[in-house]
């Protein structure tokens, strides 16, 4: 049998879970850093979920204001281990640098799609349903005002119609165009 008949379904595993469990910590990580309601259902699932790892590194790693450092090295060292097995398994040997860089590189890209996505969802929830709450609603309203707030500083009242959804999707579409390309590029060169 072919190694790499087995390789490409374990690569596809271990970027699933791993990819799956990153996304509950790094959203657990946006509702703490927000002040998202702790007792909404799906913040409960995500407590739930990324708690025992993150009391083990609480004990040595501690919070830096409002941002739990903790976290980001969960983040971060998960990333990097996903990758590193995946590069294993298709035979490529990388420095850890390059893995670092990579690693920094997939979890800003994926923070970009969190709020990317959280936008457009809370946006086609107002649609569809506006005025109605629960416990989606509440947590993407929580992960998208402060972003849109912002926004809303910028861009004038239209008569009702709010535009600062789609001038942050544009922002976050640039900033993705802008940023992620340099550290490819870079981690190209560290590897």
């Amino acid at each position: 049998m072919d190694a790499t008949y087995l390789t490409n379904p374990i690569i596809l595993i271990i970027e699933s879970l791993s990819s799956l469990y990153i996304l509950a910590v790094m959203l657990r990580f946006l509702l703490q850093w927000c002040g998202a309601d702790f007792y909404n259902p799906i913040s409960q699932f995500l407590v739930k979920l990324t708690q025992p790892p993150l009391r083990l590194l609480r004990r040595y790693i501690p919070p830096v204001g409002k941002i739990d450092t903790s976290s980001l090295v969960l983040m971060l060292s998960l990333q990097m281990l996903a990758d590193f097995a995946i590069w294993m398994l298709r035979g490529i040997s990388i420095s850890i640098g390059a893995l670092t860089l990579l690693g920094i590189m997939e979890l800003i890209n994926l923070l970009f799609n969190v709020l990317i996505f959280s936008i457009f969802a809370r946006a086609l929830l107002s649609w569809l349903n506006p005025g109605a709450f629960d416990a989606a609603s509440s947590i993407l309203y929580s992960l998208t005002e402060p972003v849109l707030r912002v926004a809303r500083k910028f861009i004038p009242d239209l008569g009702g119609i709010d535009l600062s959804p789609l001038a942050v999707l544009l922002f976050l579409q640039l900033a993705k165009m802008i940023i992620l390309p340099p550290l490819s590029q870079l981690a190209s060169l560290i590897a």
